[in-house]
């Protein structure tokens, strides 16, 4: 009986140093991910609001930052510039904005919504004419001002500034209002160029590094530099950014020579001085 005692107790001494050595490997595991656990929620998210033109530019560009700066989360927000202006001027925590013209950005700084020191000019953009890959006889402007051409892709003039450059063309042209009557408005450029690739228009203004983007378009003319206002891209840092710093190494990033190559090879043109 004493034998047995004596087993009981030392099976249960030996659960208790079980258990006690149990709970220490957890604190100490817990203590060794602590860091990483750390960083993980210290890892940066930020949120960049960019023109729809740069879509495929910058999609490549994310892919090449996220191989130097692994330890930031690049979150892409697309629309028109207009679009964009809106949401922040609503409020909206984005970190970046990257406008498709410099209205937009003008009017957020005159409302002081940047931060002071980081609005740059990026790059230069071009109007171009598109039709699909099967369209005949339209190889200029005026040709849109022909009976047979019934529908005509255009930017929103109100909010994107493909639409308010292609109506700059076409006043400058002196047909505007004959190719407003067949005009079908999109939100952005790159919705003006999907109305062109499915045939759903007879042609459309977009711009040039959109055209580019595709096979199923043709590009047909260049609007003349004389007939609309430079078009500039600009990116400035956001005072609704938590993460300035971070935002401020992004757009430095895009003046290095990888990014100025992808640009250049969507067809877009750097600003001077940048």
């Amino acid at each position: 009986m004493r034998k047995s005692k004596n087993q009981i107790l030392t099976f249960l001494s030996w659960v208790l140093l079980s258990l006690l050595f149990v709970i220490g490997c957890n604190q100490t595991t817990k203590t060794n991910h602590s860091p990483s656990s750390d960083a993980a929620v210290q890892r940066p998210n930020l949120t960049i609001s960019i023109a729809a033109t740069l879509k495929d530019a910058m999609e490549e560009i994310k892919l090449l930052y996220g191989k130097q700066k692994s330890n930031v989360n690049l979150i892409y927000n697309f629309a028109s510039s207009g679009n964009l202006q809106q949401q922040i001027e609503q409020g909206a925590p984005f970190d970046v904005f990257f406008s498709g013209g410099t209205q937009q950005m003008e009017a957020l700084q005159q409302k002081g919504l940047l931060i002071e020191g980081t609005r740059k000019n990026v790059l230069n953009n071009q109007i171009v004419l598109i039709v699909p890959n099967n369209s005949v006889g339209i190889t200029d402007f005026k040709d849109l001002t022909n009976t047979r051409v019934k529908k005509v892709a255009l930017g929103e003039p109100r909010s994107t500034t493909v639409g308010q450059s292609a109506e700059e063309v076409l006043t400058t042209l002196k047909i505007l209002d004959q190719v407003k009557a067949k005009a079908v408005y999109a939100k952005d450029a790159r919705q003006a160029l999907h109305y062109v690739e499915s045939g759903n228009t007879d042609a459309g203004i977009v711009f040039f590094p959109d055209a580019k983007s595709t096979q199923k378009v043709r590009l047909v003319s260049i609007a003349p530099a004389t007939t609309y206002s430079p078009i500039i891209l600009q990116i400035a840092v956001l005072k609704s950014s938590k993460n300035v710093n971070a935002a401020k190494d992004f757009i430095q990033f895009l003046s290095g020579n990888q990014a100025k190559t992808v640009f250049k090879k969507q067809g877009f043109t750097l600003a001077a001085g940048f």
